[in-house]
């Protein structure tokens, strides 16, 4: 072995001994990993040498280096498919995630002007708001509100959502679901939703605007997610032969 691919060897293997305790738990979530010198030297290997296996921790995402305050463990991060036609929860428990719901709101009101344009309801009509936080990693990941029209909301309106997604509710109650318009841009943390995830006003986000749609084209459910930057990122497949994801200027 040359002098070279024995260096690499040795910052590849600090590496993966510490994504190995990253993903162990060892080292939680928001935890700073013992200086750089102490590492170096409780791995028997040079500053550099240290240094060089850190970068490959961070180009992984495991790891995010804040000069003058040391090395910390990345959060968690959900994946926010974009390929699919699930619940937001559906989707991450398939990806192996621990996502609770909390229900902090579901009761039948007046639709306001915007919802009703979306869900083709007539001025005064009442349907189902829900209200769910999501928390991921013990803690609040996403706030959403969602809208369901009646009589749809007549059928799912008792069920309990901390346990049962909507979309799930929907299917037991004989809706077929078709397909969903969906637009995710960045935005900033508003205070209602800021109350319920526990981040300061005006923290960067993505928000989810999703309108879905039964087998007669009838919007059903008229959805608004507030999602912490910090704690998601998007994907989606790309094909040759196809288009799944179209970018636009936002407004």
């Amino acid at each position: 072995m040359t002098s070279d691919a024995g260096h690499e060897a040795r910052y590849r293997a600090i590496a993966a001994d510490l994504a190995a305790k990253i993903r162990s738990g060892r080292y939680a979530p928001g935890e700073a990993l013992p200086p750089q010198r102490e590492l170096s030297a409780s791995y028997g290997v040079t500053l550099m040498t240290l240094r060089q296996a850190l970068r490959e921790l961070s180009d992984e995402r495991l790891i995010v280096q804040r000069p003058g305050r040391g090395t910390f463990v990345a959060p968690p991060h959900l994946a926010y498919q974009l390929d699919s036609l699930r619940s937001l929860v559906d989707d991450l428990r398939e990806q192996g995630h621990d996502v609770r719901t909390a229900v902090a709101g579901q009761a039948v009101r007046r639709a306001p002007a915007r919802i009703a344009a979306e869900l083709r309801l007539r001025p005064g009509d009442t349907a189902l708001r829900l209200e769910r936080v999501r928390e991921f990693a013990g803690r609040p990941a996403v706030h959403q509100v969602s809208w369901v029209r009646r009589p749809v909301a007549d059928r799912i309106r008792d069920r309990d959502f901390t346990a049962v997604s909507l979309y799930t509710a929907l299917a037991d109650a004989g809706v077929t679901v078709s397909r969903a318009a969906e637009v995710v841009r960045p935005g900033l943390l508003d205070a209602a939703a800021a109350r319920h995830l526990h981040e300061p006003q005006g923290s960067p986000v993505l928000v989810s605007s999703r309108i879905t749609y039964a087998l007669d084209a009838t919007p059903v459910v008229s959805d608004h997610a507030t999602i912490l930057g910090s704690m998601m990122e998007i994907r989606t497949e790309r094909a040759a032969t196809g288009l799944s994801l179209t970018w636009g200027a936002t407004s």
